[in-house]
């Protein structure tokens, strides 16, 4: 029995003893352990199950599926004439299935779909953090800038794939309600369904680059603060101030400067004479403030205090 009353085997003990003595970790010229690779750590696909095992990803992804189905039923409920050649997108909602894919974007494009990537990007450290498991992943080790990149491309797959599903469900819903007829824009152009259905891909596509900013931001925000809702709360709000700032005329071209500006350049998409400037514009905007953003969120992770 030792001194303070523990039971011991002393056989047990010098078999751990001699055990420890022969064990030799070599040292890698770096510093690590031989055998240890970086890259083994945080494996995208393992990041990926954690974060589709969370609820909150499976409530937004379940309400992205909800969404179109209750928009059809407003329609169904309510007073739609599906023969309008002319209008906005609301009007136009019910001409065709694919009309009724514009009308889900044009809803979600200004506020949800940059809520939902605020929010894949703003909680992923924030949260780790917030339940003091950022150290642990840290030691195990994975290195920070590896673990900012995984966390911020899991975060990447996840808002993709939440913008592409909520139009591929409206499209299903749309189609099965209203048909497969031709697209109307709302300068009453038309044109056929499969156009149709190649510029709302690219409607998506576009979307997904200009909502750059958003994740930049909202990674930036994570970085710097243990409150996940801080982080998506706050890159919201910047959002809105900068969609309130735009509908200020007397700013002028200020406006040019806001992220925001260009959120619906899209909606050229649907002319038959495609104008492409203002999505180049909006696309250089995004690019330009994400990446800014996301240069500030390595830099700040790079010497962030992980033990308080």
């Amino acid at each position: 029995m030792s001194e303070n009353g523990v039971h011991t085997d002393p056989g047990a003990l010098t078999d751990l003893t001699d055990a420890a003595a022969q064990q030799h970790t070599e040292v890698a010229p770096d510093g690590s352990s031989v055998g240890y690779k970086a890259r083994r750590t945080l494996r995208i696909h393992v990041e990926l199950q954690r974060q589709l095992r969370r609820r909150r990803t499976q409530l937004v992804l379940g309400f992205l599926v909800l969404l179109p189905f209750i928009l059809a039923l407003s329609f169904e409920i309510g007073q739609s004439d599906p023969n309008r050649r002319s209008g906005g997108f609301v009007d136009l909602a019910t001409a065709s299935g694919i009309n009724f894919v514009l009308l889900t974007l044009f809803v979600s494009s200004s506020f949800l779909l940059p809520m939902i990537v605020a929010l894949f990007f703003g909680d992923t450290i924030a949260s780790e953090a917030s339940w003091s498991s950022l150290k642990y992943l840290l030691a195990a080790p994975i290195p920070r800038h590896r673990l900012l990149r995984q966390k911020a491309i899991s975060s990447g797959i996840l808002s993709v794939f939440a913008l592409a599903l909520l139009p591929a469900v409206a499209l299903g819903v749309g189609v099965i309600w209203y048909g497969t007829g031709e697209l109307v824009s709302p300068t009453g152009e038309a044109a056929p369904f499969g156009d149709g259905v190649l510029a709302t891909a690219l409607a998506v596509v576009y979307i997904s680059i200009n909502l750059f900013w958003v994740a930049g931001l909202a990674m930036f925000l994570s970085v710097s603060t243990d409150a996940p809702l801080g982080a998506v709360g706050g890159t919201v709000l910047v959002s809105i101030l900068s969609q309130i700032l735009d509908q200020i005329e007397p700013l002028g071209d200020l406006r040019n400067y806001l992220p925001t500006h260009y959120a619906m350049a899209w909606a050229d998409l649907m002319s038959t004479d495609i104008d492409w400037s203002e999505m180049a514009r909006g696309t250089f905007s995004a690019l330009v403030y994400g990446g800014i953003f996301t240069l500030l969120a390595a830099r700040q992770f790079k010497t962030k205090d992980i033990t308080s």
